[in-house]
């Protein structure tokens, strides 16, 4: 579902840009991990079950990168909790949950 939300005209140089996102944000995606990832208090309540999650990387970026277009794809298949969990862990400038 989260690559849905990568246009097409992104998709060719989306595995270097996704890289390169992993590594400005390495601390930040380390500290969200460690305050919400498994194992974390927050966790063991059910709650944040996308941090530790492979696409969280994805998600993270979008939200960065396109949190408008990821709120919509995401409203078309998901619930909302499991994106409102982790844009709240991310933290991000723009806040697309109710």
């Amino acid at each position: 579902m989260a690559l849905g939300a990568v246009r097409e005209d992104e998709r060719d140089g989306y595995p270097r840009h996704l890289e390169t996102f992993a590594e400005r944000h390495r601390a930040r995606l380390q500290e969200m991990l460690r305050a919400y990832g498994p194992g974390s208090t927050p966790a063991s309540h059910g709650r944040y079950t996308l941090v530790g999650q492979p696409e969280s990387l994805i998600i993270c970026e979008r939200m960065e990168t396109a949190p408008f277009r990821l709120r919509s794809q995401w409203n078309k298949a998901l619930d909302n909790v499991l994106l409102d969990d982790l844009e709240y862990a991310w933290g991000p400038r723009t806040r697309l949950s109710r």
